[in-house]
C-alpha cells in the first residue's frame, strides 16, 4: 500500500505542474487543489486491497477528467466516508431497539446563555416550535469519542499545542490511525453566503476577536466560535449560544466584555437569523477549527476540502454540524475583483439543497499526530509573525 500512495504522490506533483485552462491564479489553484483532493480521496477510497492497475487506472482518470468530473468525484469520496461516520456514529448512540431498561438521554431543557450575535440580528425569545431531539445513549464526549476510535480506528483530541511558538494555544491532535484520503475532521459553526457577510458578528473587522473563520472559494464564510468545543448532549441548536470558554484568542480574556465591543451595529430592515437544528454536539469529528498552520520546517498533513451536504440526507443531519444563516433558498452571486453581488434570479438553485461545508483530508498516513493545516494566509495583508509560508506562490494564486 505504501507503493502505491508513492505513486500517487509522484502524480499529485506531476498535475500539479501541468498546464490548464483556468483564466486566472485562482481559478488555477482551485484547480490544482481539486486534482489533489480527486487523487487522495480517490486512493483512501480504493481500500486496503488495492491494485497497482486500480491505482494506475486512478491517476489516467485524474489527468484526463474534467474540472466539474473531478468535483462530482470528490464530493462523492467524501460523501461515502461521512455515511461511514453517520452510520458508526448511530450505532454507538441509537437504541438498537425500544428498551425501556436501557438508559438514553432525553432532550435537555435546560436554557443556555444567547450570544451578542442574537442580539445583532435582532432575535428574541425561544421559538415557540421546537424539533423533536430523538434519545440517545447517555455518553459523555469523551466516552463517545473512544468508543468511535474502536470502531473508525481514529478520533481527535484537543490539547496544547506542540508547535513552538507561543500564540499556537491549542492544537488537534489524531488518536489512532488514519489513511491517505481520510476525512479527519469537519469545519463545524455557522456558515454565512456572500448575500450574509454583513451578518457576522463583528463587521466589517469580522477577524478582530474571531480567529475561528473560514472561507471556501467560492465566498461562502463559516464561523466556528460558536460551537466551541461541543458539548455532551444531542441539542437544538441555532447557533446563537456563546461557549463558556474558547481558547487562546488573542486580545480577549474570559469573562471580558472585549469581545463584545467589536460587534457591529444591528442591520436595520428585515431581521434574518439562524435555522436551528437537532444537531449532535458530542461529534468527536467537528473539531477542524482547533487544527494549527506547520511551523517552520514542518509540513501540513491535511488540506481542507469544500464538500456541499445534501439536506435530503435526514438520517446524516445530526452529525454535520453547522447551520446556515438567512434564507435557505439558494442565493445566485457573481464575484468582482474583490466584491460579490446578487445576479440573476434567486430561486434558480440546484434541485437538491446543500450546506456548503468544509472538511479536513489526510494527505498521508497520520498516526497518533498533530493535525496540521496549511493557512494560506493572503500576502496582500501584513500576516503574523508566527506565520510561515508552506509555499508563497500558493498563497498568493489563492488570494490573487
Amino acid at each position: 500500500m505504501a507503493f502505491l500512495f508513492q505513486k500517487f504522490q509522484e502524480a499529485v506533483k506531476t498535475l500539479a505542474k501541468s498546464p490548464t485552462f483556468a483564466r486566472d491564479p485562482r481559478q488555477l489553484q482551485f484547480e490544482t487543489d481539486m486534482n489533489r483532493l480527486f487523487l487522495y480521496t480517490s486512493f483512501n477510497r480504493l481500500g486496503k486491497n488495492a491494485s497497482e492497475a486500480d491505482a494506475e487506472e486512478i491517476i489516467d482518470m485524474a489527468s484526463k477528467a474534467s474540472l466539474s468530473e473531478q468535483q462530482k468525484q470528490v464530493q462523492e469520496n467524501i460523501h461515502s466516508q461521512l455515511k461511514h461516520f453517520c452510520f458508526s456514529m448511530n450505532e454507538i448512540l441509537l437504541p438498537d431497539t425500544v428498551n425501556k431498561h436501557e438508559p438514553v438521554s432525553p432532550q435537555s431543557d435546560v436554557a443556555t446563555r444567547r450570544s451578542g450575535l442574537s442580539f445583532a440580528v435582532g432575535k428574541s425569545g425561544s421559538p415557540t416550535e421546537c424539533p423533536v431531539v430523538p434519545d440517545t445513549r447517555p455518553l459523555k464526549h469523551i466516552e463517545l469519542s473512544l468508543r468511535l476510535k474502536d470502531i473508525m480506528g481514529y478520533t481527535l483530541d484537543v490539547k496544547p499545542s506542540q508547535i513552538p511558538y507561543k500564540e499556537a494555544g491549542q492544537g488537534l491532535f489524531l488518536n489512532g490511525e488514519a489513511g491517505a484520503g481520510a476525512l479527519i475532521a469537519i469545519y463545524p459553526g455557522v456558515i454565512y453566503s456572500p448575500a450574509y457577510y454583513r451578518y457576522i458578528p463583528g463587521y466589517p473587522r469580522v477577524d478582530v476577536q474571531n480567529p475561528y473563520l473560514i472561507t471556501r472559494y467560492d465566498g461562502t464564510v463559516i464561523n466556528a466560535q460558536p460551537w466551541g468545543y461541543g458539548g455532551d448532549t444531542r441539542e437544538v441548536w441555532d447557533g446563537l449560544t456563546l461557549p463558556e470558554m474558547m481558547p487562546n484568542i488573542p486580545g480577549t480574556e474570559k469573562g471580558s466584555d472585549r469581545f463584545w465591543k467589536v460587534l457591529s451595529k444591528p442591520i436595520e430592515g428585515r431581521q434574518r437569523g439562524n435555522h436551528s437544528e437537532v444537531l449532535e454536539r458530542r461529534n468527536p469529528l467537528a473539531k477542524a477549527h482547533f487544527a494549527n498552520h506547520p511551523a517552520k520546517g514542518m509540513v501540513p498533513n491535511v488540506m481542507i476540502c469544500p464538500y456541499d451536504f445534501p439536506l435530503t440526507e435526514k438520517d446524516m443531519r445530526a452529525y454535520v454540524p453547522n447551520i446556515s444563516f438567512g434564507n435557505t433558498e439558494e442565493v445566485n452571486m457573481r464575484r468582482f475583483g474583490s466584491f460579490w453581488f446578487k445576479w440573476g434570479n434567486s430561486s434558480s438553485g440546484p434541485d437538491v439543497p446543500v450546506l456548503k461545508t468544509l472538511v479536513l483530508v489526510a494527505t498521508r498516513v497520520l498516526n497518533d499526530e498533530e493535525v496540521l493545516l496549511n493557512y494560506r494566509l493572503s500576502n496582500s495583508k501584513r500576516r503574523p509573525a508566527w506565520y510561515t509560508p508552506v509555499d508563497e506562490e500558493e498563497d498568493r494564486r489563492r488570494w490573487s
